[in-house]
């Protein structure tokens, strides 16, 4: 069924309809669709969310999928190239990152699920060799919250520990005291998603060897950055053993990699007595469509500090070595209503909380766009310094209602009904 009520010439399909589609149909709503939305991401104004546009790449990457459409690596005896294309991503991925050579890992569906999945086997790992009962996970509060999705799943507390309001970086004398008994793993970021910064992840990896406990590294936002900074010209700090966003593979392509094929082992999920036989998958999922394997595979195979910091009422948040920039207000200005502001020329910044900020996740469609970017925050500035009352609403209340209420429940409860409200029609 159709709801002939749409607004902007594009029908909502509520029901299958009577009689199916045809093509041309099908195609006009999608291209439709597509248009939809108020900010123009090609531009270069979008923290994130698209990481390059390259019209060759993006035609290659759509090539392989179409070839691999109905493929899936659960049935690698039907499908048995896209099980080499598959393993060949990891390697790739393993040697980038330097790993030894039993290092070993799968690819996921996201940066989510490669959390998910080393949580998962970091648990298992202590339950059985340790006897953990009570396990915890000790990690930065900057630290990406898919670590909090995968305690809340797999019944783990997650202590988290303060950094360093200076350097941006975890403290790591409250991060050694935090250790017990019942830890099963410690986590870093290189980078961390809020502000773009670097976990002192040479230190916090002698600590856990010190203490016998896993070390996870997330590099979702460093992840084809940080390997080849140094060839670049950059000093970066030793972080190597540890994908998604900068590979400019489709979306839902991540691996998540370990030291050696026993810890991996723990991460798989194994039936032997279901009457459908015998059952095994690397990962959450089952089925995984192979196209986006494919996809990936192909891209692999193919493929501003100071000036923000010149701006007054602004200052950089610790020190950003890769792809992500932060900065506060150090003013009487509202740092959201410069989100605001912002929004209105045509910006996606990211709004960060504790402490308030903003950041941009630069990519390939941001080169070109930073004097722009410089340009509009400080028209963003003197606009709000001569309409205050204009820009006391939007953003600036909804974060600051968010942070000041001592019961989070509330907010919760708001964020939740969003979720149900994408899924309204």
């Amino acid at each position: 069924m159709l709801n002939q009520d749409a607004k902007d010439g594009v029908v909502d399909t509520l029901q299958l309809p009577s009689s199916g589609l045809n093509s041309e149909q099908i195609l006009d709503i999608l291209e439709k669709r597509m248009s939809e939305g108020h900010v123009d991401w090609k531009s270069g104004k979008v923290s994130g969310a698209v990481y390059a546009w390259n019209e060759d790449r993006i035609k290659l990457v759509n090539q392989a999928i179409n070839i691999y459409n109905v493929t899936n690596p659960l049935h690698p005896d039907v499908f048995p190239g896209l099980r080499r294309l598959d393993a060949e991503i990891v390697s790739m991925v393993l040697d980038m990152y330097n790993a030894p050579a039993n290092g070993c890992g799968t690819t996921t569906s996201g940066g989510t699920e490669s959390i998910l999945m080393t949580v998962r086997a970091h648990h298992l790992k202590a339950q059985k060799e340790r006897g953990v009962k009570y396990p915890n996970l000790i990690a930065p509060t900057t630290i990406h919250t898919a670590f909090d999705k995968a305690c809340d799943y797999f019944g783990i507390q997650l202590i988290h520990i303060p950094i360093d309001p200076v350097s941006g970086k975890v403290n790591l004398n409250i991060l050694q005291k935090a250790i017990n008994s019942q830890t099963i793993m410690i986590a870093g970021s290189a980078i961390n998603y809020p502000h773009g910064v670097m976990d002192d992840i040479e230190a916090m990896a002698s600590i856990a060897e010190s203490r016998g406990i896993g070390m996870h590294v997330d590099c979702c936002l460093g992840s084809f950055l940080m390997p080849f900074m140094k060839d670049a010209g950059f000093t970066v700090p030793l972080f190597d053993f540890r994908l998604t966003g900068y590979g400019f593979a489709p979306k839902g392509s991540s691996v998540i990699m370990y030291s050696n094929k026993n810890l991996r082992q723990y991460q798989y999920f194994v039936s032997t007595e279901w009457p459908g036989g015998i059952y095994a998958s690397p990962t959450i999922a089952g089925s995984r469509p192979g196209s986006l394997i494919a996809g990936c595979w192909a891209a692999m195979t193919s493929i501003g500090r100071d000036g923000i910091e010149s701006i007054e009422g602004l200052e950089i948040i610790g020190d950003p070595i890769c792809s992500v920039v932060a900065f506060s207000s150090n003013g009487p200005i509202n740092i959201y209503a410069i989100h605001d502001a912002m929004t209105s020329r045509g910006w996606g910044l990211s709004a960060l909380q504790r402490p308030p900020a903003l950041h941009i996740a630069c990519t390939g469609l941001t080169v070109g766009a930073e004097d722009l970017l410089l340009q509009d925050l400080k028209s963003s500035i003197a606009e709000i310094e001569a309409n205050p009352e204009r820009f006391s609403k939007g953003s600036s209340a909804m974060y600051g209602m968010a942070v000041s209420l001592p019961d989070q429940a509330p907010v919760q409860e708001i964020t939740r009904g969003y979720l149900d409200a994408l899924y309204s029609t």
